[in-house]
């Protein structure tokens, strides 16, 4: 039993809970969950539904993003509203006529394209756009200077989800769109930032066509490591002309960094 709680049965996997944020060996309280683990999941739910319902503020991301000398474009998607956005993820995924309008309006050279167009979209979590964004391109931006990628406006969209980059890299004209989103709430990362590439942008593409790098965050991975495998992509994208499904993340085999264990964690030391 517990030494703080005496009606609380310990688990004996509990010190399995150091290497992980999931809620495993909590321990009990006759049948039931103890007390404090049934209100931290209450809390953490909470705190998923508000990532979910948060509007993006995207007056303060595009200011700071300007304080950084980037140029940035606001869009919106088709869906007019948060509940709309949640119901129909079609319409989050087109853009209205006015930002359509305002990407065919763009000034671009006429001998040179675009070779990257970067979209930063809400998806389902403003909060991890707000967080992660800023940073994240901060570290990417390091990644890109030494290899000369011209990079289109970026754009902001609000009630975006993931293929709305494609219809942005299209009428930019860009070779490749990189979309940062806001990914799914869990229960224990309503901050988690999602990566998707694409090369050669166009309406109608599916999630074969993309690369994705998931859970970009302090608790996850890290901003460094997420611009390192993005950089990979980006850069066998371009030689290869393709990316998806025939585009592999080699990353980890190049720097060893995925090691075998020598033993089997669970069994104890003899």
């Amino acid at each position: 039993m517990s030494d703080s709680n005496p009606t609380v049965v310990d688990n004996p996997w509990q010190a399995l809970r150091q290497f992980t944020a999931a809620r495993i060996a909590l321990g009990r309280s006759g049948v039931s969950l103890p007390t404090s683990a049934q209100l931290e999941f209450q809390l953490a739910h909470a705190r998923a539904r508000d990532a979910v319902h948060l509007a993006l503020d995207t007056q303060a991301l595009r200011q700071a993003l300007n304080n950084n000398g980037d140029i940035c474009i606001t869009l919106s998607s088709a869906a007019e509203t948060r509940d709309i956005y949640l119901q129909r993820p079609d319409l989050g995924r087109r853009l209205d006529a006015a930002s359509r309008s305002a990407l065919t309006e763009q000034p671009r050279s006429a001998s040179r394209r675009y070779d990257l167009a970067i979209v930063i979209a809400d998806g389902l979590s403003a909060l991890a756009i707000e967080q992660n964004a800023l940073p994240f391109l901060d570290a990417l931006k390091q990644r890109l200077a030494p290899d000369n990628w011209t990079l289109a406006p970026l754009a902001i969209v609000r009630q975006g989800r993931v293929a709305i980059g494609d219809e942005v890299g299209e009428l930019l004209g860009a070779k490749a769109v990189v979309v940062l989103i806001g990914e799914r709430p869990g229960l224990s990362s309503p901050d988690s930032m999602g990566l998707y590439l694409t090369w050669a942008p166009r309406v109608g593409l599916t999630d074969e066509s993309r690369n994705c790098i998931s859970n970009v965050r302090p608790a996850g991975l890290s901003y460094a490591e997420a611009a390192y495998k993005l950089h990979y992509l980006l850069t066998q994208a371009r030689q290869r002309q393709l990316s998806g499904v025939q585009l592999k993340d080699e990353t980890a085999s190049q720097h060893g960094e995925l090691q075998r264990p020598e033993r089997n964690f669970l069994l104890e030391e003899r």
